[in-house]
């Protein structure tokens, strides 16, 4: 069967998140998205982690479904061509923050695991380091390495992916890290590690131009804070809906179970070119070379974003396309086409009460 996944997502216990996120409400924004497979985010959080417990009840292996008692909320105002079986799969970010050969790397990393028992067992073992009550994404004094090993020790179908490779403050590649390969920052249990986020800010043909991601699944998810941003990336799956299918899908794409992304313009993350947000500074790599990587308004150095990131990584030109790469498009959100339309905000009540026409009479956008 083919489905769309959105397996990085977060719950209304991470920061700066919409208070208003429960179960219920990302189920039925995942039907209005197209969306077949939801990660649950945060389950590492007690308060969270209940919910699921409470909510949620096993479907397909490693995957949950809402309780039927919760169904009609999960529903409300979702029109019946729009109306699907939403799956859960455990997921949650981890913020590493920690000291390597004399420098502090800061690398997020996503974790999925195939059930409540081992998501317990995970949690258990990372209560030990760091407090997991403050934030659904906790961050842990706990090199990379050390997390993904944990993670191998607590199931034989947990994983580890390496979250928005490229962002500059809180990667494994970006221009922050420190790291300049996978194999940099997973050392000796590297080749655990089959799949990598690209982030919102990059897509695939951009990783195309650095060889060393040849041998990586390259996936893509929303990293939602609310439920309206639920899909705006994602996974294509052509196989049975279930972890262990999904996971062997990621491991070895070239069967075909993984069939590719949909994609944020990374030309609209905020993190795609150089510059100093607080001085309204914008730079492309040219630009940046240029003035030495200095802001040309306050003199002090630029952050270097992933368009540039890139470049310095980069062993082919642009354009490059491995043979084997799985396919992935690039799609506007049905809100902002909207707003474009009636001149009005996204997130407007005059647009969405024109996609919610157009949802009832057309169906279901994917994104």
């Amino acid at each position: 069967m083919e489905f769309f996944a959105d397996l990085h997502i977060h719950s209304r216990y991470s920061r700066a998140t919409s208070k208003s996120l429960t179960l219920p409400l990302l189920c039925r924004h995942a039907q209005l998205k197209g969306i077949g497979v939801v990660g649950t985010g945060d389950f590492t959080h007690p308060g969270w982690f209940a919910e699921i417990g409470e909510q949620l009840e096993p479907a397909e292996p490693g995957l949950f479904r809402l309780r039927p008692e919760l169904l009609p909320a999960a529903q409300q105002a979702v029109p019946g061509s729009c109306q699907q079986e939403v799956r859960f799969l455990l997921t949650v970010e981890i913020s590493n923050i920690y000291k390597r050969a004399g420098r502090t790397r800061k690398v997020h990393n996503l974790l999925l695991v195939p059930g409540l028992e081992a998501a317990a067992r995970l949690t258990e073992r990372l209560a030990r380091i760091g407090n997991l009550r403050s934030d659904g994404r906790p961050i842990l004094g706990l090199d990379s390495r050390d997390l993904l090993e944990i993670v191998l020790e607590t199931d034989p179908l947990a994983c580890l992916i390496p979250a928005h490779i490229w962002t500059p403050w809180f990667s494994a590649l970006g221009s922050f890290s420190g790291f300049d390969s996978i194999a940099d920052c997973y050392a000796d249990l590297a080749t655990h590690v089959f799949a990598l986020e690209t982030g919102l800010s990059s897509d695939p043909a951009m990783n195309w131009r650095v060889s060393s991601l040849d041998r990586y699944a390259l996936v893509s998810s929303s990293d939602a804070h609310s439920a309206e941003k639920l899909g705006r990336e994602a996974c294509r799956f052509g196989c049975v809906r279930s972890y262990p299918a999904m996971l062997e899908a990621l491991r070895n794409p070239a069967a075909g179970g993984f069939q590719g992304t949909v994609e944020f313009f990374p030309e609209e993350g905020k993190y795609h070119l150089d510059g100093h947000r607080g001085c309204g500074v914008r730079l492309s790599p040219e630009e940046t070379r240029a003035c030495h990587a200095l802001c040309p308004t306050c003199g002090k150095p630029v952050t270097v974003g992933v368009l540039s990131r890139v470049d310095q990584l980069a062993d082919r030109p642009a354009g490059h396309r491995p043979p084997g790469a799985a396919p992935y498009v690039r799609l506007i959100p049905l809100a902002e086409i909207v707003g474009e339309l009636l001149q009005q905000g996204a997130a407007t009540r005059g647009v969405q009460q024109a996609c919610d026409r157009l949802l009832r009479q057309i169906g279901r956008a994917h994104v």
